[in-house]
């Protein structure tokens, strides 16, 4: 005698058997992985911040670091056109012995010095603690037992987009220094005695770099402007630690958000409100 129907379809138990595993992995990822790398990522932050001359809620604000440095000319400057001696405190130059000579002009000798009481800000120092700050703003939020309770992988990413924005621009700072115009550069004559008129310096961060530049303005035979630009640089070690520490946090950031893409292909699994 034939019998009816027929087996159950082992497919769609095993279906529903992979989702659950998926359901149960993901609410695990929200709740406890994803807590685990924030707070790995807030370490990494902290221990960046320490380079920077921020003012943390919460934490002692140490004296900012000063070191004094003996800057090298770059290979286009010759080694006696630019003698420079700087100190570099948090994200100014508290203090410059400046010496050049520069062939081409009425006065080739020239020395002059930047003093404590009128320092050479460093825009690009400051802008990039900034940024780190405003990333550590958004890793520790007002929450009772400091952690976060998501309920969507969207969370999660806008999250990390955030933070990823926030150091990507800090990193930027100090990797990219802002065009200036000659003009702008002239402008900052803080130093003791003034140079001429017509003999511009700068001093501005590039990558792990501290950078001297010199611009001699000049007229060329159809009276229009050109300049010599002048270079001497140094490597400062807390500016390359600050900048591997950067990359080492959007590393994170980018781990974790790979890891809540997996379960993007399942249409977002929503984390129950009671696990």
């Amino acid at each position: 005698m034939a019998t009816t129907g027929g087996r159950p379809d082992d497919s769609s138990t095993g279906h529903s058997n992979e989702v659950e595993t998926l359901q149960r992995e993901y609410e695990w990822l929200l709740k406890f992985e994803v807590n685990d790398i924030v707070e790995q990522l807030q370490g990494v932050i902290a221990e960046c911040s320490k380079r920077f001359p921020l003012s943390i809620p919460g934490h002692h604000q140490t004296d900012a670091r000063s070191d004094k440095f003996v800057m090298q000319n770059t290979i286009a400057t010759s080694a006696d056109q630019i003698k420079v001696v700087a100190t570099l405190t948090g994200d100014s130059i508290s203090h410059a012995d400046i010496t050049l000579r520069l062939p081409k002009h009425a006065q080739p000798s020239q020395r002059t010095i930047v003093q404590n009481d009128a320092q050479w800000k460093l825009q690009q120092i400051q802008d990039a603690g900034n940024h780190l700050m405003q990333a550590m703003n958004l890793l520790n939020p007002n929450r009772v037992g400091g952690k976060f309770e998501f309920i969507s992988g969207q969370e999660v990413r806008n999250l990390m987009a955030a933070v990823m924005g926030c150091l990507g621009r800090g990193r930027a700072c100090l990797v990219v220094p802002k065009k200036r115009t000659i003009e702008d550069i002239m402008q900052g004559r803080n130093m003791v005695p003034p140079l001429p008129n017509d003999v511009a310096v700068s001093f501005y961060v590039q990558s792990y770099k501290l950078v001297f530049a010199v611009y001699h303005v000049q007229k060329d035979s159809h009276g229009q402007q050109k300049f010599d630009v002048l270079q001497a640089e140094c490597s400062v070690p807390w500016l390359s630690e600050a900048l591997v520490l950067f990359t080492v946090a959007l590393q994170l950031c980018q781990q974790l958000k790979d890891k809540v893409e997996v379960f993007n292909q399942f249409n977002d699994f929503v984390v129950p409100e009671k696990l």
